[in-house]
């Protein structure tokens, strides 16, 4: 299954028309449509949510959202699935690292996550979830960053907690 990339009602609506199964609203995609910028992790999650839900009220087209880093801490990602999922999102993925990953692949490895620390975003953002059919998916960019091994445990951890 391919997503249609999407970034606001008309997109949504031409990709359903299209006959695409699920939509996809990246981060980047995001920050680009409402604030006409690039990525630098200024998007608010009110921002983000709201448009999404703009998508979502389009028709019928399940949406996944790249919730990036989930807005914070493991308190801001519940925030951010419950705000998601009030949003009508179907999917969002989110990624283990901190708020402000810098270009700087040694700075990244260091704020990826500590290794005792993986998968605690994905538990709570488990626990914050009402429809059980709302899928949550961990991402990680650890293999660019610190390997395979490091991103298998990673996934390994993220799946534990009930992630996919």
């Amino acid at each position: 299954m391919y997503p249609g990339s999407v970034y606001d009602s008309i997109s949504a609506r031409i990709a359903e028309d299209l006959g695409y199964e699920i939509g996809m609203f990246a981060g980047s995609i995001a920050s680009l449509t409402v604030l006409g910028a690039p990525d630098h992790f200024v998007l608010t999650l009110s921002e983000f949510a709201s448009q999404a839900y703009r998508i979502c009220r389009a028709g019928e087209l399940p949406l996944l959202v790249d919730a990036d880093h989930g807005y914070g801490n493991a308190l801001n990602v519940m925030r951010t699935v419950e705000e998601l999922e009030n949003s009508g999102v179907s999917a969002l993925s989110i990624k283990g690292y901190g708020v402000a990953a810098p270009l700087c692949s040694r700075r990244k490895a260091r704020l990826i996550s500590r290794p005792g620390a993986r998968g605690g975003k994905m538990k709570a953002a488990i626990s914050a979830r009402h429809d059980p059919d709302l899928v949550i998916a961990g991402r990680t960019s650890a293999t660019a960053i610190t390997g395979v091994a490091d991103c298998i445990d990673r996934c390994r951890a993220y799946e534990d907690r009930g992630s996919i």
